[in-house]
C-alpha cells in the first residue's frame, strides 16, 4: 500500500474546528480534545435553546398582554377566551405588540370583547 500523507486534510479539519471555538475560554479554544468536546456541547445547547427561545417569547407576550388587560379590568385567561368566542383571530405576538405600541387599537379590541 502506498503511504498517505494527511498534512493538508488534518490541518484543514483542525482549523475548521478551532474556528468554531473562537472566543471560548481556557484550553477549549486551542486544545483539540477540549475544543471537540466544547463544539459538541455548544451545538447541543444551541439546539435546546432554540426551542427554549420560543417558550420564553410566548411567556413574555402573555405577560405583556396580561398587564395591559388587567388595567382594563379583565384577566388574561378571560380575555383570550373572549377573543376565541368572538372569533377574533389575533395571535399573542401581535396582541403583545399592540399592547406596547398601539394602546388605542387594543383598547378597542378589549371593549368589543367585553
Amino acid at each position: 500500500m502506498p503511504r498517505v500523507k494527511r498534512g493538508t486534510t488534518h490541518v484543514k479539519k483542525r482549523k475548521k474546528l478551532l474556528a468554531k471555538t473562537k472566543g471560548f475560554k481556557w484550553g477549549r479554544k486551542n486544545l483539540l480534545k477540549q475544543a471537540k468536546e466544547a463544539v459538541v456541547k455548544a451545538g447541543a445547547h444551541a439546539f435546546v435553546d432554540r426551542k427554549k427561545n420560543k417558550r420564553n417569547r410566548r411567556a413574555l407576550w402573555q405577560i405583556k398582554i396580561g398587564a395591559f388587560v388587567r388595567e382594563k379590568g379583565l384577566s388574561y385567561s378571560k380575555f383570550i377566551h373572549a377573543l376565541k368566542i368572538n372569533k377574533i383571530e389575533l395571535d399573542r405576538k401581535i396582541l403583545a405588540d399592540l399592547a406596547v405600541n398601539n394602546k388605542k387599537i387594543i383598547s378597542k379590541i378589549v371593549e368589543t370583547v367585553k
